[in-house]
């Protein structure tokens, strides 16, 4: 009975020390990419005996390093890694003007301007020059404008400077409406306007124009300058090559844009730069009224339906 004692007694110290050793090599091959992936260029287990360029994954450029996603061999192998720097006592500042550091805010005013207009409704966007002075009848026009269709209970967007900004700002908010502000950071500009009832500041152009995209439906440029001109042709480039669904664009003052759209349906179409435009896309008028109900077609179509 004592012999059967000790030899169940070997047999279990036995299987335990074969169970450890079997649990040590799965560990061991566990740890081993872990390690390699924090820096750590020593192999493990069976590997460690083989020379380098023996091994199953080794590369004939050297060590293989992994910082997320992206993969570096040989001396593109950086001497720290992701964690040290993360944790390391940073001086300097300069990554904050560093195209990762600039991504995430570019990405971060998208996220700001979806949730500020994600439940703004049916809106008009009504662009113009910021230099147009109070006392000039498109002043006048563009306020106008802007209280008939907040009267319609369509949102009014600007770029939410002076002149004919404002204008369109202050008669939406006058009329109780909707009257939104989608300004820019310049050096001479003094902010949004005091119509303002919704407002946000971009830093950057292309964010700013794709708020201005997504959430219109219709479009009045009214006399302006190189800004007034970026938006409108990135409307028309943007309709004319089906990059969004149809949208009524209206030129306010014939006289003003005569001149330009028919050098377009003129010398740049004779050139073989452009096809012809459709004379559904723009509509150019005198009359604030009809500029209202022109821009407003396409969302009445859309309530009707």
């Amino acid at each position: 009975m004592a012999k059967k004692g000790k030899s169940r007694k070997n047999a279990s110290k036995a299987a335990e020390k074969g169970a450890a050793v079997r649990v040590d090599n799965k560990l061991e091959r566990i740890a081993a990419p872990l390690l390699a992936a924090d820096g750590d260029a020593s192999a493990t287990g069976a590997d460690a005996d083989r020379p380098a360029d023996a091994r199953p994954d080794a590369s004939p450029l050297g060590d293989t390093y992994f910082r997320g996603p992206v993969m570096l061999r040989g001396p593109m192998v950086p001497k720290d890694n992701t964690t040290g720097n993360l944790l390391a006592d940073e001086q300097s500042t300069d990554w904050l003007h560093m195209d990762p550091w600039r991504v995430l805010r570019i990405q971060s005013e998208f996220v700001d301007g979806f949730g500020a207009l994600a439940e703004l409704g049916p809106a008009v966007s009504v662009f113009g020059s910021a230099r147009t002075p109070r006392t000039d009848p498109a002043y006048k026009a563009a306020r106008h404008m802007g209280k008939r269709i907040a009267k319609a209970g369509v949102a009014v967007i600007t770029g939410g400077g002076p002149g004919i900004m404002e204008a369109a700002n202050r008669g939406a908010a006058l009329a109780g409406g909707k009257s939104v502000g989608l300004g820019i950071e310049l050096p001479h500009e003094q902010g949004l306007n005091a119509w303002v009832n919704l407002g946000m500041t971009f830093r950057y152009f292309f964010v700013r124009k794709t708020m201005f995209l997504k959430y219109s439906s219709g479009v009045i440029v009214c006399p302006g300058g190189f800004g007034t001109l970026d938006e409108m042709f990135e409307v028309l480039t943007m309709v004319q090559t089906h990059k969004v669904a149809h949208m009524p664009v209206v030129l306010y003052d014939s006289g003003y844009w005569e001149g330009l759209f028919a050098w377009l349906s003129s010398t740049v179409r004779e050139h073989g730069m452009i096809s012809a435009l459709d004379p559904q896309l723009v509509v150019m008028t005198d009359d604030p009224d009809e500029a209202v109900d022109v821009a407003l077609g396409g969302i009445d179509a859309a309530r009707r339906h």
